[in-house]
């Protein structure tokens, strides 16, 4: 009875996986241990997978997506009451977002238990700016940009990346600095990589009626982002919105 019990998902084994810390940078990889719980019977856990999850909006609401994926090929009998400890080592990729706004980052770990409901546990992240990116909130900041929003959103186009689904879009507004007043807000869309940080900037100016149907009052520019010199990126920020404010 209890091997029936525990393939439904009662008297199963445990997951837990523990992070030396949720904060976390994209680029770094976290070393974590897994720890595993046996339940009321005896159990054969074939594999122990990782996910890196986060949500993107589309037109039909959130979807869930994994940024990596991660496999610990170890495969072991965990007796009843039995605990184990594992080692593993994740990778945190480049293209991680911000858990800024409206943006959730998490770890799902899974035991793969053949006829058995797979435990799981979830882990959120803290995923902080790299330097680079934290380069350009502080030189917005700077230019009195404030933050009003940030979300993961939809690319079905692939205008942005190729290689995944979405992307994340910072919003900001100024109110303050040389352009309080000319600017309705400002869209960064950020793609970074192990050498520099693409940036993309919608520019929103101020019109009347017409330019704003006409979509005439937006204009999207690309830089690309070397340095962690927020005075750097500052001078190139303020040159490339004046030209399209």
């Amino acid at each position: 009875m209890k091997k029936v019990l525990a393939r439904i998902g009662i008297g199963n084994a445990t997951v837990d996986t523990v992070l030396p810390s949720d904060t976390v940078r994209p680029g770094e990889t976290v070393d974590a241990e897994v720890r595993i719980e046996g339940g009321s019977t005896e159990q054969e856990i074939g594999k122990i997978r990782f996910e890196l999850e986060t949500r993107y909006r589309t037109e039909e609401g959130y979807r869930e997506v994994d940024i990596a994926q991660y496999t610990l090929a170890e495969s072991l009998t965990i007796q009843p009451d039995e605990q184990e400890t594992r080692d593993v080592s994740l990778d945190i990729p480049h293209g991680t977002p911000v858990t800024l706004g409206n943006v959730d980052v998490w770890v799902e770990t899974e035991l793969d238990i053949e006829l058995a409901v797979d435990p799981e546990d979830k882990d959120y992240l803290n995923v902080q700016p790299t330097p680079r990116l934290q380069a350009v909130f502080d030189a917005l900041d700077d230019l009195g940009f404030s933050l009003h929003s940030a979300e993961c959103e939809a690319d079905p186009h692939g205008f942005f990346t190729s290689t995944r689904r979405f992307v994340q879009e910072f919003e900001f507004r100024p109110t303050s600095g040389p352009f309080a007043g000319s600017l309705d807000e400002l869209e960064v869309v950020p793609r970074p990589s192990e050498d520099a940080l693409e940036l993309f900037l919608e520019v929103d100016r101020r019109g009347g009626v017409l330019s704003e149907l006409s979509d005439l009052d937006e204009r999207t520019v690309q830089t690309t982002v070397r340095t962690t010199d927020a005075s750097e990126v500052r001078d190139e920020l303020e040159s490339l919105i004046r030209a399209n404010a």
